[in-house]
């Protein structure tokens, strides 16, 4: 008998251990259902919100019909908006709940110039300048179904804790998260959620490219191009020479930095020499320290440029965006979400559609349609991949994980055509809900479970190291013009 009781009271703690496991279990698995049905209950009324943002195609820092649109839906359902935070207009901050844990939706809405498109398979512009090609108008719209959906489950004390979303502007190119950063706007909370449209789900285990970019400014002296030449002093010469000597610059510079630029002012007519012209460049690294010592031989050469061609050289500071700290243990949860929810299964419609976008692309769609159905594994890239992010700086701020899902067509490529027509159609508003559904499943387990996010912060500590965050961007304000 006495040995019974020892054995008992041995394995009585991994009994009750396993005794309370089972009733949170459930508890989690309801509210997960309930989270995920509701959020598929308004998917007309999202697709609505959605397609009208993809309608307003708004450029950052410009897009004021389309945050007003976002920040009256919260306000519908119950949040707190405080509007034009951080000195950037767009910008706003939704809040519903008190207390601890404070969990941070990031939802983005601006779209990019040059690039509209209607939702035709083929290349057919919309009439206007603008496009959703990276798909912002689905990034916050998703955004703001989770925090609704989180929102429900606090207001019913399900939940406690509080929920924020941050309508974050202008992420192309604008930097508009940073500001957010920089403004403290992000201190006391614990996790920031976000999501991405593309053309697969995947949880992001890729890291991002530190980003700088800057418009430099050359002014030269005016005159008559064949009649008086000599007189002038050709700002356009300047341009040209620094855009020459940056890219004899690529020889000489780490593999993996991407420096591209566009001459957005080259003068008005060719018979009058230029005392004006600018050039607006982007400079990115995977390593943040590497990225400011190329951007500053890049000023090097403005400079070079300016005293070779007789002209004066400025520039102003655009953006600057940090490199994306991964968080194993976050992504892990959001793994476990996403596998749950499940991806996009085409309809005979759509795989039509998706087959006339895949004809379209310059080399063979290396993806299947059915890609849109699977959930890729979790796997940690070691390149930095071919994009820059603002969420980045947010990373740095505190433990931060995010997804991709399929609202394109598997194998288009962001900043496409082929991605704004895709994401005006039920694709990719259906990959949407798959990413709202994800977020407020995973925002779920960190409520309900505080240990999974001192795990995060663990992770996030170790991460970061003794680094201490400072804006590559400097002290500048908001870059609001920036697509004048």
């Amino acid at each position: 008998m006495k040995r019974i009781l020892l054995l008992i009271s041995a394995f009585l703690p991994a009994l009750l251990a396993n005794a309370q496991k089972k009733p949170s279990t459930a508890k989690d698995d309801l509210l997960k259902t309930e989270a995920a049905a509701d959020i598929q209950s308004h998917y007309d009324q999202y697709k609505s919100t959605a397609l009208q943002i993809w309608n307003f195609a708004e450029v950052g820092y410009k897009e004021v019909k389309s945050s007003a649109l976002l920040q009256k839906t919260l306000q519908d359902n119950g949040f707190t908006v405080d509007a034009g935070v951080a000195g950037m207009p767009t910008a706003f901050v939704a809040t519903y709940g008190s207390g601890k844990p404070v969990i941070a939706i990031l939802a983005e809405f601006d779209a990019l110039p040059g690039l509209s498109q209607t939702i035709d398979p083929v290349k057919t512009t919309a009439g206007q300048d603008a496009g959703h090609a990276c798909g912002h108008h689905l990034f916050g719209v998703a955004s703001t179904a989770c925090g609704i959906a989180i929102k429900k489950l606090i207001e019913e004390k399900k939940i406690t804790g509080t929920i924020k979303v941050f309508g974050c502007p202008a992420e192309e190119g604008g930097s508009g998260k940073v500001y957010l950063v920089r403004a403290g706007l992000f201190n006391g909370i614990d996790i920031a959620i976000h999501w991405h449209p593309g053309n697969s789900n995947a949880v992001t285990m890729t890291s991002a490219l530190a980003n700088k970019s800057a418009k430099f400014r050359f002014h030269g002296i005016s005159a008559h191009a064949a009649g008086s030449p000599e007189k002038g002093r050709s700002a356009l010469d300047g341009v040209e020479a620094m855009d020459n000597m940056v890219n004899m610059l690529r020889e000489h510079i780490p593999q993996e930095t991407r420096i591209h630029y566009v001459i957005t002012n080259g003068g008005k007519a060719p018979n009058v020499v230029p005392d004006f012209a600018e050039v607006y460049y982007y400079v990115r690294h995977p390593k943040r320290d590497q990225v400011v010592s190329i951007f500053d031989r890049v000023v090097d050469a403005a400079n070079g440029a300016a005293l070779g061609t007789g002209t004066k050289a400025d520039y102003e500071i655009i953006g600057g965006t940090h490199d994306l700290l991964l968080n194993r243990p976050l992504a892990e949860l959001m793994q476990k979400n996403l596998e749950k929810t499940g991806g996009v299964i085409y309809t005979a419609e759509e795989i039509e559609y998706g087959k006339k976008i895949q004809a379209s692309f310059t080399e063979p769609a290396k993806d299947s349609i059915n890609t849109a159905a699977k959930i890729k594994p979790l796997k940690e890239e070691s390149d930095a991949g071919g994009g820059s992010t603002d969420v980045g700086d947010v990373s740095y701020a505190l433990p931060t994980v995010g997804l991709s899902t399929a609202t394109w067509v598997p194998g288009t490529p962001a900043h496409s055509w082929q991605a704004v027509a895709a994401g005006g159609t039920d694709i990719g508003t259906r990959g949407m809900i798959v990413a709202a559904k994800t977020m407020a499943l995973t925002a779920i387990d960190l409520y309900l479970h505080p240990e999974q996010i001192q795990k995060a912060n663990e992770e996030f500590k170790k991460a970061k190291g003794t680094y201490e965050y400072k804006a590559l961007l400097g002290d500048r304000k908001p870059a609001l013009n920036y697509r004048d």
